[in-house]
Formats: C-alpha cells, structure tokens, sequence
C-alpha cells in the first residue's frame, strides 16, 4: 500500500538516499556472490554487480531498474522489490527500509514465494525422483523444481529464470557438456517462443536484458537461429557425481498454457542411472 504523499523536498531527499542506497547494496555484492559466471574481472569498474545484472536476476526491465536506483518516481509493486532485496542479500531492515523509499508500507510479514502449481502436477515432478523434472512459463520462468534437477544442474532458491541461469549461473555453465552448442539451441528455442506471442512485450524486454548482461547470449541472438526441439540429450560434469547423461522430453500442458514440464531419464548405456541414485541417497536423509 502506497503511503502519504510527501511534498516536494521530502521527496528529493528520498530519491537521493534511495539512488545512494541502492548503489551501496549493489556495491558489496558480488558477481561470484551472486553465482555469476563472468570472465576477466579486470575490465569491471565495479567489484560489485552491475545494474543490468540486478536487473536480469530480479527479473525486471534494466531501464527499469536504471530508473529506480536513480531515484525517479515510477510504480513499483511488492514482488519487485521482494525481488530486488533478495538479488542484493537484504537483511529484514534494509528490505523495511527499501519499501518505505520506494514509497511503499512495508508488508507485516515476509512475501510468500513461488507460484501456483496444480498439486497434482507437483505430485508428478515430486515422484519423478531421483530423475531431474522442472516446470516452466512461457517466459521460462522456473515454476516448481523437483530436489535431482536441484541436485544435478545446480539450482536453488535465486534462480527464477532458466535462460538467465543457463548464461549467468556459474556452476550451471561450468557443469554443461558442450555449453556452447546447448546455448544456441536455447536461444534458438527462446526465439521461437517469443514469435508465438507478437503481443508479450516481456519476450523481447527479456532479450534486451540478456544482451546487455551477457555478451554470450547477444552474439548467438543476433545470429537470429530458430530451434523448436522437444527431446534431445543432455551431459552435465557433475563437481560430486561425476558425468551424468540425459535423455529429456519436453512436454506441453493443456491446463498451462504456456508452460512446459521438462522430465529427465539416465541414458542408457551410461553409469548415470547408478551415479544419479548414489547423488540422492547422499543428499536425501535417511529416516529412522
């Protein structure tokens, strides 16, 4: 909820402490604190994120964000800036403090995160075990993630957005078998994606945000590839497991427009299947 307005000079003063602010918390995280692969570090003017990366691991507009830590008077809601404080590991006060800048009640009690997925879908990803099975919108945002696609490609509570950790995430790209290759039949995928919904502005200011946070993405982007795949393979260098090798499928859901259920099998011929069972029966507890 919207506090009282404020008059003029009170709110100068707030956009001042708000730019100042969001650029102190921006400063001390970072790229590797965020799980970032980035190259040479030497040509960054900044030990800490820049405001595209912000940007893209919150999952919003970089002119947006560029906009907000200037201290410009836009709309904001709850979500964003629950994303914003959880990018720059915002403690309870700093996240009060950055509701109230940002003209906001802070809410009584933390945002509930995640999103809505029918239970019997979750039974299905759950069950999945130990095979890899995650869940995705139509802007690739991951919606339910089961614990093997956790344990195996390395994801966890920050990722919200699978194109963005397939270039971003560090262990990610590290662990990927022929990255490469794999990111351009991604991007070709997203591409194709993005022609289905002429209308969704999101696809392309997605886009734009990834060119301007990963050189990688931008170049294979402008090559203007179309990939429209729904079951390949898949090898993943796992730092504990060792390698592991996939068969997906990619399935569509009729009650979910738009989203997609990836589910995972250990290729046959492999030793996945038996190094897949030993990665979760390490992780998982075992109950008296």
């Amino acid at each position: 909820m919207e506090i009282a307005k404020l008059s003029a000079a009170a709110r100068a003063r707030r956009s001042a402490e708000m730019r100042e602010f969001l650029r102190s918390r921006r400063a001390r995280v970072t790229p590797a604190d965020a799980g970032m692969a980035v190259g040479d570090v030497r040509g960054r003017r900044t030990p800490g994120l820049r405001r595209e990366e912000v940007a893209v691991l919150a999952g919003v507009g970089v002119s947006w964000y560029t906009w907000l830590e200037q201290g410009r008077e836009i709309n904001v809601s709850a979500d964003v800036l629950d994303a914003i404080a959880r990018v720059l590991w915002m403690d309870g006060a700093e996240r009060e403090h950055l509701y109230l800048l940002a003209g906001l009640n802070p809410p009584q009690a933390p945002a509930k995160s995640g999103r809505r997925v029918p239970d019997e879908l979750r039974r299905v990803i759950d069950s999945w075990l130990p095979r890899p099975a995650y869940l995705i919108d139509r802007h690739w945002n991951l919606v339910a993630v089961n614990r093997a696609a956790e344990l195996v490609f390395g994801y966890h509570e920050h990722d919200h957005n699978c194109l963005v950790t397939f270039f971003t995430g560090a262990r990610y790209r590290s662990s990927l078998v022929h990255w490469r290759d794999a990111a351009q039949v991604i991007v070709g995928q997203f591409r194709a994606d993005a022609a289905r919904y002429p209308d969704d502005v999101e696809f392309g200011q997605l886009a734009a945000d990834m060119c301007a946070a990963s050189p990688e993405f931008a170049e294979i982007w402008a090559e203007h590839r179309i990939c429209d795949a729904t079951s390949g393979s898949k090898a993943v260098a796992h730092p504990e497991a060792g390698e592991l090798i996939f068969d997906y499928t990619t399935l569509t859901l009729p009650d979910l427009p738009g989203h997609r259920l990836i589910l995972h099998t250990p290729a046959t011929g492999t030793q996945s299947q038996e190094r897949l069972a030993a990665l979760l029966g390490a992780a998982v507890p075992q109950l008296d």
